[in-house]
């Protein structure tokens, strides 16, 4: 089975899913299945009727046992005896064309008996306990698991807590969720037998979750086909343009693809490079896609070229042919096999053009990797099978599970109740697009696009991402609300607090359902005080609501006033101007041993500033003569210094302390309200003695929350 369908050769009816692999003629379902009433073959053969399945499965495993493919299907035709589907067909027919669809994908012996029996639980008097008894564990677990989301198509109230079960068996075995998807596949192409209501409500279904979970898990040859299915039940005026799209294509004489195929064959052929190079028509949601985007349809846009090779390398060795000898598009290049899709695809993604215009797209990829691309983690065979490292009894680890699947399992056990977890499943799965950052210790985080720093907290550290307090992205400070790319790196930056909180802004940015159920479990745990609960001044002033007051140089700003007077120190500085009294500037506040600079300004006044202030320059520039000046003998003075951080909650009292710590007395401070949650504190500050600020401002950088501190630079003040 191809993930496409192929474009009909001649005019004619076009049915999405019809292709199938060259020289295997279609096969009668009907007719196996009356021919299945006749009873079951002999013990020493195969039954006729699962002859395809024994042929396709061969194909993908030349040593495969197929005795338990007899046994299954023997059990299966039997206990299915006498019952016949809404179409008129026997009822074996189903699980016969299941295992068909998976044997061509290249499912393993395993997932082919489990899928025969798939039904036979639900439907007939076969017990877990024969299966379990004749089949053996696995096949009874994947049985059981499949049986459990039987009821997925009755129902709306029933589907929430159905899909919940199948995030669970999905998770404990992809297999599961593989059968799943085969039986919704083929109960898809025989929908019509149903009326318009119930054909559109499975194909919403389809659409919005088991779609998306089949792109997820890699396997495009379903999730092509059920998009076919759907947009021709859902959209189906735009479903016949479509159609009539490819058949008009199809009738026209002169393919550019075919013409280009030949190029491309050449180029590699004198290259030296064994590869196979094959037209890959595009589905109908694909061209329904590209003539929404692009209008007018050329005739190179109704397929691709795909280029299999033997090794990785070789994939470069293409490229670079292709690009050598044709005209690449640069802006079509993607490089899938250095860094894979989240769902195991991989490929290299190009195009070229030609001189009259025409541009065909080209896939280039390995032959595995081809078959993962295909039929994704069903390619992957049995992730159980005993070896030396095997789980403890009773437990089962899945080395195929992806990233996404574990995250989905980890949020759902944490969604409060049904509806919060349906509408946030469908939320997640909506977001059919992933990215990877990278820590700085080398690990990875796939989050989906559009993800903040909230969310790769959150992905890393789980509940504990409260203590968060900001991030550095590709080594530059970042507010938690930053919109992370694909390649970042991301540093986490946690407090010390135990107390540390999250907050309710962060659900503004929370993309990922894992963040976004955290954070809503915090609040709903920790509720806000009412108004009348809260001090004058909000919870914010960590006790020091008492020592603010409106700032008139800063609306909205807190100002911290210290008790008792704060009487301002002789300046330290000499300047060689007799009578003259000193200022230092309050632009840049110079402290020793700053190279500085003087200004007369108005009453004998010298104003001191450092030599690299802008508003040295300003002076300059309106004819002010500097004077000369330096420091003198004593070593106290007063600098201000603007320390940035994260808000979090006690910062301010943390900041007081370690300034106190040090010695220094805080003459004023000013904290401007949050922006983007950061923090902007002001501090003008009394040294003992100025050689001790470097040390006094890493003790302000260690105060967790705190990112920066730096001199400050008042450009308002600079014009003295």
């Amino acid at each position: 089975m191809s993930a496409e369908a192929t474009n009909p050769a001649t005019p004619g009816p076009v049915t999405p899913g019809a292709y199938r692999r060259k020289g295997r003629p279609r096969i009668d379902l009907r007719r196996l299945g009356r021919a299945a009433l006749l009873g079951p073959a002999a013990r020493d053969r195969l039954p006729d009727a699962i002859g395809h399945v024994a042929e396709a499965h061969r194909a993908h495993h030349p040593d495969a046992d197929l005795e338990p493919l007899r046994r299954a299907y023997v059990l299966a035709e039997s206990s299915h005896r006498g019952q016949m589907r809404k179409s008129g067909e026997p009822y074996i027919t189903h699980p016969l064309a299941v295992t068909l669809i998976l044997a061509e994908l290249g499912a393993e012996t395993t997932t082919l008996t489990a899928s025969l029996l798939h039904d036979t639980v639900e439907d007939t008097e076969v017990t877990l306990d024969q299966v379990r008894a004749e089949f053996g564990e696995e096949v009874c677990y994947l049985v059981d698991g499949v049986t459990k989301l039987e009821k997925v198509d009755y129902g709306a109230a029933a589907e929430p807590e159905t899909f919940r079960k199948m995030l669970v068996a999905t998770g404990n075995d992809v297999r599961v969720m593989s059968i799943k998807l085969a039986d919704r596949l083929h109960n898809m192409r025989t929908l019509g037998v149903m009326r318009k209501e119930k054909q559109e409500r499975i194909a919403k279904v389809t659409r919005d979750v088991l779609i998306p979970l089949a792109e997820r898990l890699g396997v495009q040859a379903l999730k092509t086909e059920l998009e076919d299915l759907v947009f021709a039940i859902l959209h189906p005026e735009e479903y016949e343009h479509t159609r009539e799209l490819i058949v008009g294509n199809a009738a026209r004489g002169g393919d550019p693809l075919t013409e280009i195929v030949e190029d491309v064959r050449t180029v590699l052929r004198e290259a030296g490079l064994q590869a196979e190079v094959l037209i890959r028509p595009r589905h109908f949601v694909s061209v329904h896609r590209v003539s929404r985007k692009r209008g007018r349809m050329r005739g190179s846009d109704f397929g691709r070229l795909l280029v299999l090779v033997n090794e990785d390398a070789d994939c470069y060795g293409v490229l670079g042919e292709l690009h050598t000898c044709l005209t690449p598009v640069v802006s079509e290049f993607k490089d899938f096999i250095a860094v894979p899709k989240f769902n195991l695809y991989q490929s290299l993604h190009t195009a070229v053009a030609r001189e009259d215009g025409e541009i065909a797209e080209v896939l280039i990829r390995t032959h595995q990797m081809h078959k993962v691309a295909e039929a994704g983690v069903i390619a992957l065979g049995n992730p159980y099978t005993p070896g030396a490292d095997d789980p403890a009894e009773g437990e089962r680890a899945d080395p195929t599970r992806p990233g996404w699947l574990s995250r989905l399992l980890d949020w759902q056990e944490a969604a409060p109740d049904t509806d919060t977890f349906w509408s946030t499943l469908r939320e997640d799965l909506a977001q059919d697009k992933e990215i990877t950052v990278f820590r700085p210790d080398g690990g990875a985080l796939g989050l989906p696009e559009g993800a903040s720093c909230v969310d790769a907290a959150y992905a890393q550290y789980g509940e504990d991402a409260h203590a968060c307090i900001g991030a550095r992205v590709n080594g530059r400070l970042a507010t938690l609300s930053t919109v992370l790319k694909d390649g970042d790196t991301v540093q986490l930056l946690m407090g010390q607090d135990p107390a540390s909180e999250p907050s309710r802004e962060w659900l503004e940015h929370a993309h990922t359902p894992a963040a976004r159920i955290a954070i809503q479990r915090w609040l709903a745990a920790h509720p806000s005080p009412s108004p009348s609960e809260e001090p004058a001044d909000g919870p914010a002033t960590d006790g020091f609501a008492e020592r603010f007051a409106a700032d008139p140089a800063a609306e909205g700003a807190a100002r911290f006033v210290p008790e008792g007077p704060a009487a301002r120190p002789a300046a330290n500085a000499v300047v060689d101007q007799p009578g003259a009294s000193v200022r230092l500037a309050g632009c840049c506040t110079p402290v020793p041993p700053d190279e500085i600079t003087g200004f007369a300004v108005r009453g004998k006044v010298v104003t001191v500033h450092r030599v690299e202030c802008a508003g040295v320059a300003r002076m300059k520039s309106v004819g002010r003569a500097e004077v000369g000046v330096r420091w003198g003998d004593t070593t106290e003075c007063r600098v201000t210094l603007v320390a940035e951080s994260f808000g979090r909650p006690h910062l301010l009292a943390d900041l007081t302390e370690a300034i106190a710590v040090q010695g220094v007395a805080i003459v004023s401070a000013t904290v401007e309200p949050p922006s983007q949650q950061r923090v902007r504190h002001t501090y003008t500050l009394q040294l003992p003695d100025a050689a001790h600020l470097p040390a006094l401002m890493r003790a302000m950088r260690n105060v967790p929350g705190v990112f920066d501190v730096s001199r400050a630079q008042h450009q308002a003040a600079a014009a003295q």
